[in-house]
């Protein structure tokens, strides 16, 4: 900087800047560094975005430290200025001034520094955002999840188209031979059998045992021959089995999709994963939006996600508020009595909550916390499904010891005991007792001794 008075005046520097004549005057250029490529000038800008020192930045200020250590260097970024002056001993500077001089230096860059066409300049310009915006989308940890959003949504997208084509398709095969509808109920089979075999006379004559079992072709077999169904012709068979051909494929490309999300889900969110499940973990991803935006919600909104339009409506109409939404669908609350699925989902929300920020900001990729967590869950419900007979651990740091939790349905007798507050009496008494009891005789119930005081 060659006048350091016309600094002072923040408001008015940029009309210093106007022309190069002028920008001249005001600053000179002290030492200038050309990058050798592009992946060197991509390396220096990602460091200075992070607020780092790179190599060369580092070379080149110790050369101008050693000719002029007692001169302030001018940063446009603090953290920048705070690492060379812990590292180089330099002072630095950083204020509106210095940001508006930054400014007025990218302004003029080109009368600054000599021997750069503009055209050169906005090329490597060019380039250079390129690549750092290439970098910065390669390494976010936002875009990653994307994937899983993506997958969810096909996965539900496809079982609602399949659900129409099989419905079409039984409706439709159902015109000609009703009665295999009923005797089989499994719809891949179904449309397995239709595209093997085509006519119903066909039945008799080909072997279907490769796709069900043997007693029920037997049935389907004996059903073909007394159909009530009406005729038709081999072009509608024809479009028909064409149907069934697009189901089995969707079927089959769904049952790849679902092992391809389960896998990615493994590798972005295991604890999540491992909490409550591939398909409840990705579909709140996808509501949220991406992992780090699940992250940054408290528990209690993990909890409703997916039931804001009850949670408005109650609200609004000043009801109770719903107690689960995505959150319903993880196997711990569906293996829980209709009692204790408010307090499960509650507790669940509070852990997943948990595994949730460990999967977005921590650096470890185990599933050993999702599996602890898991482990205090199972723990509870299995107090609450048992009356609280026994007590889990009250320290709530000490890991809760016990097996994994399975729903056995047995029959349970009711215990009435725990109803009444009232001590309970051990004898009813008779009233001839109580009468004679004042006049000091005891009167027994069948042999009566009287016994005088």
């Amino acid at each position: 900087v060659l006048n350091e008075k016309k600094l002072q005046e923040v408001d008015s520097l940029w009309k210093e800047f106007e022309t190069p004549e002028k920008a001249n005057k005001i600053v000179k250029l002290k030492h200038f560094e050309k990058f050798q490529d592009t992946t060197e000038a991509l390396a220096a800008s990602t460091a200075l975005v992070e607020g780092k020192l790179s190599k060369n930045l580092k070379k080149i200020l110790k050369k101008i430290v050693a000719k002029d250590a007692h001169e302030q260097l001018a940063v446009a970024d603090a953290k920048l200025g705070g690492v060379i002056k812990d590292k180089l001993n330099l002072s630095c500077i950083h204020s509106p001034m210095v940001t508006e001089l930054m400014r007025g230096i990218r302004s003029q860059i080109e009368g600054l520094i000599t021997g750069l066409p503009s055209r050169e300049m906005a090329a490597m310009c060019l380039g250079l955002a390129h690549s750092l915006s290439r970098y910065k989308l390669k390494f976010s940890p936002d875009k990653v999840d994307t994937m899983i959003v993506q997958a969810i949504s096909l996965l539900d997208d496809l079982d609602k188209e399949l659900n129409n084509y099989i419905m079409r398709c039984r409706e439709w095969y159902g015109w000609h031979f009703p009665e295999l509808g009923k005797i089989i109920t499994d719809n891949l089979t179904y449309c397995k059998c239709v595209r093997k075999v085509g006519d119903r006379r066909n039945f008799a004559s080909s072997d279907v045992s490769d796709i069900i079992s043997e007693e029920i072709e037997e049935d389907v077999k004996a059903a073909a021959e007394i159909s009530m169904g009406t005729e038709v012709s081999e072009e509608d068979i024809n479009n028909i089995i064409h149907l069934c051909d697009q189901v089995i494929e969707i079927s089959e490309y769904r049952t790849q999709l679902y092992d391809y999300l389960k896998n990615r889900m493994m590798a972005i969110a295991p604890n999540l994963t491992v909490m409550v499940g591939e398909l409840v973990g990705a579909r709140l991803i996808a509501h949220a939006g991406s992992l780090l935006n699940l992250a940054k919600h408290p528990a209690s909104t993990v909890q409703i996600l997916g039931a804001e339009k009850a949670l408005f409506r109650a609200l609004k109409t000043k009801r109770d508020t719903p107690k689960f939404g995505l959150i319903y669908h993880a196997s711990l609350v569906g293996q829980t009595t209709a009692k204790n699925k408010g307090k499960i989902s509650r507790m669940l929300a509070a852990k997943t909550a948990l595994t949730i920020r460990y999967d977005a900001l921590g650096d470890d990729t185990s599933a050993e916390m999702g599996a602890e967590n898991r482990l205090k869950v199972e723990t509870r419900l299995r107090h609450l499904e048992e009356r609280g007979i026994r007590r889990i651990s009250g320290t709530g740091k000490a890991l809760a010891r016990a097996d994994k939790y399975q729903n056995k349905s047995e029959v349970k007798i009711y215990d009435p005991s725990g109803d009444s507050t009232l001590p309970t009496v051990p004898k009813k008494r008779k009233i001839q007792e109580v009468e004679d009891q004042d006049a000091g005789v005891v009167v027994k119930a069948k042999k009566l001794k009287t016994e005088t005081k």
